[in-house]
């Protein structure tokens, strides 16, 4: 576990992208994925946008706005954690926010220069989040987690599905 998150709590689901962040402070997390996310991003060219590994999967777009949900929904769960909200707020099924966001009648351009804009909103938030606002914990779909904790999960998911990006659709096209 990080050392910054020794004392937050998340669902054990969630360790697995975790432990894919650096033990590195927050703010310089989000803004180094985001220059490295950005990078990756940049190296595709739009006939790839529409390809799947295997029946089934997802696109490539379709693979880029998922991180862009899922950043977004974290976001939402770390706002309302911070500003003590008891709600338990919901869960979310990536599936169909897949199947509904109409991706693929999108450019690959139009979804990078949205990552890099949710990004920047992302780092905005949680740079003006006070340590209590960090600490402060909250529920989501059932289980307990801090805001501190959403941060390091929101970078640790986009790195997981770059990865994915580069060993399942870039490396056997």
């Amino acid at each position: 576990m990080k050392a910054a998150l020794k004392n937050h709590k998340i669902a054990d689901y969630f360790n697995r992208y975790i432990d894919l962040v650096e033990d590195i402070d927050i703010i310089s997390g989000l803004e180094k994925n985001l220059s490295e996310t950005k990078a990756l991003f940049d190296l595709l060219i739009e006939s790839q946008g529409d390809y799947q590994y295997a029946e089934g999967k997802w696109t490539i777009k379709e693979l880029l706005i998922h991180i862009i949900d899922a950043e977004r929904i974290f976001g939402y769960r770390a706002l309302c954690i911070s500003r003590n909200d008891k709600t338990d707020l919901p869960g979310f099924n990536h599936d169909d926010f897949v199947k509904y966001a109409d991706a693929n009648n999108r450019t690959l351009c139009d979804i990078s220069k949205e990552f890099e804009a949710v990004r920047q909103a992302s780092i905005s938030l949680f740079k003006n989040f006070t340590p209590e606002a960090l600490n402060r914990a909250g529920k989501a779909n059932g289980k307990e987690m801090t805001v501190l904790a959403l941060a390091y999960l929101t970078i640790g998911h986009a790195i997981h599905h770059t990865n994915v990006l580069r060993e399942k659709y870039l490396n056997h096209e």
